[in-house]
């Protein structure tokens, strides 16, 4: 039985949230998945780093944490601890950087030059070096999955790429920004813009400065990786087109609820004769459209094909373990894929 080697580069709330799901799942994950582990590394943005050749105990580690300790004082950095000998997984969970890449574009070229699986919730490499990625790790035989980029533990990728295997997409539209989602059913219920921006931010729904989310970017990337992925087109971030919420107000919210439609920011891409187009934008949907009855701080896409028309999945587009199943799901598809060549 295969003993695999983890190595997590970032431990926030995305990778604590994995943590937890594989310390509380380990025994389920060894009898149902013959998924056995040992986690040989963990390097933090700001609270240390430690490693251990025969093992480290995510559960005294997040006992740590939870005291307020460090992660631990081993001088290693990320790059090193990538190319520890026996890692063969290496969880990308550094924060987002839309403009770089960095650190996790080179963390993710690092591991796959070493022949290394990399499974990841950060958008920046997607983002930015998709297909340069994705045929490095087709050279070096191992794998690039991300699935935790776009909706969080909801399938929407691997959905698309498996499940639905032989469609043919005509057109994606989704709800895929839990944080304006919650800000616009909250003014359909009669908050102005900026009370309910106040609401979301005091409830951890929205940053301090909430801008990535207010003027469309996070949505704009993630129609981009659908795009890009899904739709398999080559588009840059900048060639979305993007238009946030910042500038509706409740009168725009009653407006559209008097003609029976709501108002969703709705990441769009379609099939069209001259390409694949994305954009991001404000949408009044009719009651009929399976994306107007998502409320809340709920995501949910909608795919038409060829094969099965239209499907449509609904659920968590962010949290910490949410997400730390996304990146189980990948973790566990590399696993089924090996045992299945050998």
């Amino acid at each position: 039985m295969k003993i695999w080697g983890l190595c997590f580069i970032g431990f926030g709330n995305v990778g604590q949230g994995l943590a937890r799901i594989l310390v509380r799942e380990e025994e389920k994950l060894y009898h149902k998945w013959g998924f056995k582990f040992k986690t040989l590394a963990v390097v933090g943005r700001t609270k240390g780093a430690c490693k251990n050749p025969e093992g480290i105990s995510l559960q005294a580690l997040l006992n740590r944490l939870d005291r307020g300790e460090s992660i631990g004082t081993d001088l290693i950095s990320p790059l090193e601890a990538v190319r520890l000998s026996g890692v063969d997984i290496v969880i990308d969970v550094t924060p987002t950087n839309l403009t770089t890449g960095e650190p996790g574009l080179s963390i993710t070229r690092a591991a796959l030059n070493e022949g290394k699986h990399v499974i990841s919730s950060n958008k920046g490499p997607v983002s930015l070096a998709f297909h340069e990625l994705q045929k490095l790790a087709s050279d070096k035989r191992c794998e690039y999955r991300f699935e935790g980029t776009v909706m969080s533990g909801t399938p929407a990728i691997n959905l698309a790429l498996e499940s639905m295997a032989g469609c043919e997409f005509y057109e994606i539209q989704g709800i895929v920004n839990g944080t304006t989602n919650y800000i616009l059913t909250r003014m359909e219920e009669g908050l102005e813009y900026d009370v309910a921006l106040k609401e979301a931010q005091d409830l951890g729904y929205a940053e301090t400065n909430p801008e990535g989310d207010m003027d469309g970017w996070d949505a704009a990337v993630k129609a981009q990786i659908i795009a890009n992925v899904i739709m398999r087109n080559t588009i840059p971030l900048s060639k979305v087109t993007r238009k946030g919420i910042a500038g509706l107000s409740r009168k725009n919210i009653q407006a559209a609820k008097s003609k029976g439609a709501k108002i969703k920011l709705l990441a769009h891409i379609q099939r069209t004769s001259n390409g694949i187009s994305a954009s991001v934008a404000p949408v009044e949907l009719p009651l009929s459209h399976p994306l107007a009855g998502v409320d809340g701080a709920t995501n949910a896409i909608t795919y038409t094909t060829n094969n099965i028309k239209n499907v449509t999945i609904i659920g968590p587009g962010a949290g910490r373990e949410e997400t730390g199943q996304a990146l189980l799901s990948d973790m566990l598809s590399i696993v089924a894929h090996e045992q299945v060549l050998f």
